[in-house]
């Protein structure tokens, strides 16, 4: 299972989308958009996972645009351990 970075999204974008653009390359088994807590509005980036094609789609869609936004696709990094805010 690959987990793919899909960032500088148009805010209007479904997850819909993004498992049809990905699907031309391969199996897409989640795809997770990140929207902001208070909002709901999308904060313009999300994960995709691939059981295959995974390098294809990266290289395929990176710098694609996208409802005038060009994407940037890559490979997901492992989070970070996040430090408690200090007020």
């Amino acid at each position: 299972m690959t987990n793919i970075y899909v960032g500088n999204l148009p805010f209007s974008t479904t997850e819909e989308e993004i498992r049809n653009m990905f699907s031309a390359y391969g199996a897409v088994d989640n795809v997770s958009l990140i929207t902001d807590r208070e909002t709901g509005r999308l904060r313009g980036f999300g994960f995709v996972e691939m059981s295959n094609g995974a390098d294809e789609a990266i290289a395929a869609l990176n710098q694609t645009e996208v409802g005038g936004r060009r994407l940037v696709v890559n490979l997901a990094k492992p989070r970070e351990e996040r430090r408690p805010r200090r007020w």
